[in-house]
This record gives C-alpha cells, sequence and structure tokens, in this order.
C-alpha cells in the first residue's frame, strides 16, 4: 500500500469501496478533521470483517462517540491521566514490576513472558487506577480477548454482554461500599449528580478496563520480542538507559499494534488532491502511515535516535488515546526493568515458532517464552 500514498480506494468484502490512508500527513489532517465520525452506528460506517459489521448495532463510550458528547465524556476522565496524575503512579507501576519480577527469578527460567510479566503489569494498575478486584482478572481479561478478537461477532457481543453485567454489579456494590479508584469517582461525582446514566458509566467503564490492559500488555510482549531480535539495538539501550523513552515512542511507531482506525466522512473533504465524499468510509491503516518515509527516513530501521513521537500509534486529533501517558510509563518502566534484571534474557524458542495472536485490530503475541 506505500506506493498508494497518501490514501487510496479499495474495495471491503461486502463490496463496499472505502478510502484507505496511508500517508502520514493526511493521516493527521483527517483525523483532527470533525467531519470524519467516530460514530459506528451510522448506517454508512466501515466495517472491514463480517465479525466487525455485525457488531455496529451497540454505541461505544468515548471511542464510539462524537463531539459534543465525547467532549463531556472525555473531560470527565482527562484529570485522571495527565502527565502528573501518571508520573505519580509510577513508584506503583515500579513496585508492581519489581514484584513480578521477582516471582520469575524465584521461579526460574524458562518464563512464558505474556501471562507471567506483560499481562500483569497493566492488568494489576488498571485495576488499581479503576478499583477494579484484581481477583476479577481472569474473567475480564478472558472476555477482553473475546471482545477484541472473538471467531464471530456474536461472541464478541456476548462478552460486551459478560463485561456490561460485571461492571452493572460492581457499581451497584460501589453504591453502597465505595472506594477511592476512579470507578467511585465517577459515581459520586458523574452519576449521582445526573451527569451520566447507569449505562453510559458501564460503557466507559468497559473501554477504561479493555483499553488499559490489552493493548499495553501487547506492547510489553511485542516489545521485548522486538528488542530480542534487535541485538545492536538493544545493547545500545542497555548501555545508556537514558535512551528508554526515545525507545519507547520509536516502538510505538515500529510496532503500531492498534492498526485500521475506522471512521466516516458526514461531508465532502478534500485531501491531497482527493474528494471523500460524505458516507464514504476511510480507514487508517496505521502500520503502513507510521513507516512513511516522507516522515520517517528509512522507516523499517529501528532507531532510537529518531523523532518518533509524532508517531500516531495513539491516534490523533479528540480521540487519540487518553491513556497514552499511563501507557508509556509502563512500557518504560518494565522493559527497562525486565532486561535491567535479566541481562542475559533471551527466547527460549525458535522466533518463527511462537504464536501470534489472531485479530484484525489489535496485534499481539499468545505467549512468549524466555530463559536467561
Amino acid at each position: 500500500m506505500r506506493e498508494g500514498r497518501p490514501l487510496t480506494r479499495i474495495s471491503l468484502f461486502d463490496g463496499r469501496g472505502v478510502w484507505v490512508v496511508t500517508g502520514h500527513g493526511a493521516a493527521r489532517e483527517l483525523l483532527a478533521d470533525p467531519r470524519l465520525s467516530s460514530d459506528r452506528t451510522l448506517p454508512a460506517f466501515p466495517a472491514t470483517t463480517e465479525r466487525l459489521a455485525a457488531s455496529r448495532k451497540r454505541r461505544v463510550a468515548l471511542l464510539g462517540v462524537d463531539d459534543p458528547e465525547h467532549h463531556v465524556q472525555r473531560r470527565m476522565l482527562v484529570p485522571s491521566f495527565t502527565l502528573k496524575r501518571t508520573g505519580a503512579l509510577r513508584p506503583r507501576i515500579q513496585v508492581t514490576v519489581d514484584r513480578l519480577l521477582d516471582r520469575m527469578a524465584e521461579q526460574g527460567p524458562p518464563a512464558e513472558l505474556v501471562n507471567d510479566f506483560a499481562l500483569p503489569v497493566p492488568s494489576m494498575v488498571i485495576c488499581a487506577l479503576l478499583g477494579v478486584p484484581y481477583g476479577d482478572h481472569d474473567f475480564f481479561e478472558a472476555q477482553s480477548r473475546r471482545l477484541l478478537r472473538g471467531p464471530a461477532a456474536a461472541d464478541s457481543e456476548d462478552a460486551r454482554d459478560q463485561l456490561d453485567s460485571y461492571f452493572a454489579s460492581l457499581i451497584d456494590r460501589k453504591e453502597k461500599d465505595p472506594g477511592d479508584g476512579l470507578l467511585d469517582e465517577l459515581i459520586h461525582d458523574q452519576l449521582r449528580e445526573g451527569r451520566i446514566d447507569r449505562q453510559e458509566l458501564i460503557s466507559l467503564a468497559t473501554i477504561l478496563l479493555v483499553a488499559g490492559h490489552e493493548t499495553t500488555a501487547n506492547m510489553i510482549s511485542l516489545g521485548t520480542f522486538t528488542l530480542l531480535g534487535h541485538p545492536e539495538q538493544l545493547a545500545e539501550l542497555r548501555a545508556e538507559p537514558g535512551l528508554m523513552p526515545s525507545a519507547v515512542e520509536e516502538l510505538l511507531r515500529f510496532l503500531s499494534i492498534a492498526d485500521g482506525l475506522l471512521r466516516v466522512a458526514t461531508e465532502d473533504i478534500e485531501v491531497a488532491g482527493k474528494t471523500i465524499r460524505a458516507d464514504e468510509g476511510v480507514v487508517f491503516s496505521t502500520s503502513v502511515i507510521n513507516r512513511d518515509e516522507h516522515t520517517f527516513p528509512e522507516p523499517d530501521a529501528l532507531d532510537w535516535h529518531r523523532s518518533a513521537r509524532h508517531h500516531v500509534a495513539f491516534g490523533f486529533g479528540i480521540h487519540q488515546c487518553l491513556g497514552q501517558n499511563l501507557a508509556r510509563a509502563e512500557m518504560e518502566i518494565a522493559l527497562l526493568s525486565l532486561f535491567d534484571r535479566f541481562p542475559g534474557l533471551r527466547l527460549a524458542a525458535p522466533a518463527d515458532a511462537i504464536p501470534f495472536k489472531p485479530g484484525d485490530t489489535i496485534q499481539g503475541m499468545l505467549e512468549l517464552p524466555v530463559t536467561w
């Protein structure tokens, strides 16, 4: 698709034509344009698979609403995800990471890094932030997998129903016995004051929980796998730990695990010499956008010294990832601590034998066997 920059027309599985955006400049221009809608219940909203097409009936809080509703929802949450607030969480993240690494060291090699480390780190952190019992992690992690990668639409919809029921029950309990998490704050400040209704709060909680652990876990495991496959860059990072923030940005660009952002035009839009007509779908190929050689020279190279922060791995515009500061902190601490604790870390299986997650939007690893 690189030859078709910055955008081109393709046909989807159902025969409908959509615009695929592959150029970095066009992507940022369009993602900031209010004439593109994120409301997937609109009849013309695109779906890249049958599963996604069948799941368009239900609105998704935050990610699937436009302004002014989106602004209202986001404003409720922004104070909890500022750089200052997430910075204050760094000691807690470090403690969580250290405990998991201690357990790995005690159990000895080999280890399975996805379930022993990459997944528990963000799961524990988001549970503490929201006020969700971590003891329920097996349930919500399983439902998150079904929601994002269920083999059929019915599977994904059932997972959403299960998560809705879970949060409805948890909100009921918290109304009677409040805690000190973000969910408790939303109940007290927003639900009781009538600023949001119960279903909206349930949908927000589901989005925060699923997005708050699934994507970061994938980045930690894929980041580790990528570093082990690039020994020169890993050696440089070990020699200069101060490069880790830049390395995280470059890994986010290089991996682009959340691919295929979807929008629909509500009016005609002129961009890059093309006209996107009202009711035409738009698909943003994040993985290609983040390797636009006009913006990122030698895009297939992993380079800690490039300016990579203007990638679109977290999206762009009003729907840019709310938790990006938290995700960066978790990745920096997890990767730096992992390779510091286990300097001899290496794969415990051939790279081409390691299974990746099936899916149409979120990339990840099913398991990552390592030894040291």
